[in-house]
């Protein structure tokens, strides 16, 4: 496979999301799904809707977020919706919880290393095209999130989470903490999952990650850590395989001295093997070149 562009801006603003999506020469055409974190209650580090919202007017988008499969202000449709409310994501744009009313999309997963189906929300459907717009930091259970996170749990509606979570065992939510496999596992049911929505958008897609507020924590997490290192830039990619290695890159080759906690978190979770397990699945490549935009 070839090397992905990958295009790096430094500072971190509104006006360069927008000069970085220009600067990869695809326009998002049709209906557009925006793909966001709506942030866990009570976390800080999540993309704020001010931040976002002159990106998503750009592409003409909606913002999608679908609900989670664990105890929290976000796993049921109701409690979701209010903290959408509360968090003023319809203040500037429209939002849209693809699976707010099932029944669920199934989409196949035929090469899957895991998983040979995946559930996402049914509104995916609605769209012709998605902006991932990714906040890159640590993840309790993947290692760190990024593009690839967005594209598989991110998508995932309540059932599809869980069935990503068991590495396939169950798609029932209230078994889900009975039932985890070994940690490889569920980072290849993680690139399964990915797979099959870069595969449902059939190349209409673009990524960018955004690495400010980078805690060793999820934005799902309501507790989550204060920031471990200073923000590194915006980076963008129509590959989400490359997009999200270049951002470990970035953290390894760092001189920030909190990037050790990062990376600790990392390793210990052998996050890097979602990447190496979505490169085997072909849906991008982790040699890149990185291009600075001015």
């Amino acid at each position: 496979m070839k090397k992905s562009k990958v295009y790096f801006i430094k500072k971190i603003t509104s006006e360069n999301i927008i000069k970085i999506y220009n600067a990869l020469g695809k326009k998002l055409e049709g209906n557009v799904a925006v793909k966001l974190h709506s942030g866990e209650k009570g976390n800080r580090n999540y993309l704020k809707p001010e931040f976002v919202k002159d990106i998503v007017k750009y592409v003409n988008g909606t913002v999608v977020e679908c609900n989670t499969a664990y105890e929290g202000a976000r796993n049921t449709t109701e409690k979701h919706r209010k903290l959408i409310e509360e968090h003023e994501w319809e203040k500037y744009f429209s939002f849209d919880l693809m699976d707010a009313l099932g029944p669920d999309l199934e989409l196949d997963v035929p090469n899957g290393k895991v998983l040979k189906k995946n559930y996402v929300g049914k509104n995916l459907a609605n769209y012709d095209s998605m902006l991932v717009l990714s906040h890159f930091k640590g993840h309790a259970m993947g290692g760190y999130g990024g593009a690839l996170k967005q594209l598989s749990i991110g998508c995932a509606s309540s059932k599809g989470k869980t069935l990503i979570h068991t590495a396939g065992v169950t798609d029932n939510q209230y078994e889900l903490f009975n039932n985890l496999p070994e940690q490889d596992k569920f980072l290849e049911a993680m690139a399964d999952a990915a797979s099959s929505v870069v595969n449902y958008f059939n190349g209409n897609i673009v990524y960018i990650n955004i690495m400010k507020n980078i805690s060793i924590d999820c934005d799902c997490d309501g507790n989550a850590s204060l920031p471990c290192m200073n923000d590194i830039g915006i980076l963008a990619s129509i590959d989400p395989v490359a997009v999200d290695q270049a951002c470990l890159d970035l953290v390894y080759n760092s001189n920030d001295l909190g990037k050790e906690k990062l990376i600790k978190r990392i390793e210990s979770l052998h996050g890097i093997h979602t990447i190496e397990a979505a490169s085997e699945l072909e849906i991008g490549s982790r040699d890149y070149d990185l291009i600075i935009v001015e």
